[in-house]
């Protein structure tokens, strides 16, 4: 499995003929991309691109090179710059219509399911089954480092990552700690999935079918978790029904 960079790529690279790559503001960039016409032979190479990125970010994480992109694609680098001058407009393009597809999924499961638990368990298993996970955008996953909340707040817990042990410092540590919603708040696709599926996690909650500590963050983890990146696509599906069955029981309250 590979769960997504916390941070998104920042530098603007020049071209590899040497000619500058434009667009500081890669939100500019994309919506003129998309309002401007393309020749057919644009737009094909545009869809192969897309289509490259999809599955190269999700085999190898958002880290991946422009290169491995444009030869995923079969088209030159400097094709795939042309549409997008930076690597981090493209990963915004990619992140951003995984965005969508989560939040569109989601909201279908809200409609269409009256049970909570059956809702938000559709949402879940309709989600790994499209490969969602591997393409989840960073700042949705985010999880910082700090003590262990008492109280009341911690229902604001969401699990930390194993840190590495320190020399001399015993066994690695895993932590719960306290999320704030500022990585969403400059991102309105962002906001707009966590509101949906934090309905999701409301409802379920309410209706005593969901653990009380569980938070939509722990949700998008469980897509994330559930979503490995096999090279044999049957034994993939199996892997990622199979995780996904033990995550949901993980998710439910405990009997007493």
């Amino acid at each position: 499995m590979h769960t997504q960079s916390s941070h998104w790529p920042a530098a603007l690279a020049s071209a590899p003929d040497g000619s500058a790559r434009a667009a500081a503001d890669g939100s500019d960039v994309m919506g003129a991309a998309r309002s401007t016409p393309l020749r057919v032979d644009a737009q094909r190479n545009l869809e192969h691109v897309l289509r490259a990125a999809r599955e190269v970010f999700g085999e190898l994480g958002y880290g991946a090179p422009m290169e491995d992109v444009a030869r995923r694609a079969r088209v030159g680098v400097g094709t795939v710059y042309r549409r997008f001058p930076s690597k981090d407009v493209l990963v915004r393009r990619i992140a951003e219509e995984e965005t969508a597809r989560l939040t569109e999924q989601a909201r279908a499961a809200l409609g269409q399911e009256e049970e909570p638990w059956s809702a938000l368990s559709r949402f879940l298993r309709t989600s790994v089954a499209s490969g969602a996970g591997r393409l989840l955008p960073p700042q949705v996953l985010r999880v910082g480092v700090g003590p262990e909340p008492q109280g009341a707040d911690a229902a604001a817990r969401v699990p930390q990552q194993r840190q590495p042990a320190v020399p001399g410092q015993g066994q690695p540590d895993l932590r719960l700690v306290e999320r704030t919603p500022e990585p969403a708040e400059h991102d309105p696709g962002a906001a707009v999935l966590l509101d949906v599926v934090g309905q999701l996690v409301d409802r379920a909650r309410a209706a005593g079918e969901l653990r009380g500590d569980v938070t939509v963050a722990d949700v998008l983890l469980v897509i994330a978790t559930a979503a490995p990146a096999l090279p044999d696509a049957a034994q993939q599906q199996a892997a990622s029904a199979r995780l996904l069955d033990i995550l949901l029981e993980g998710l439910r309250p405990r009997a007493l």
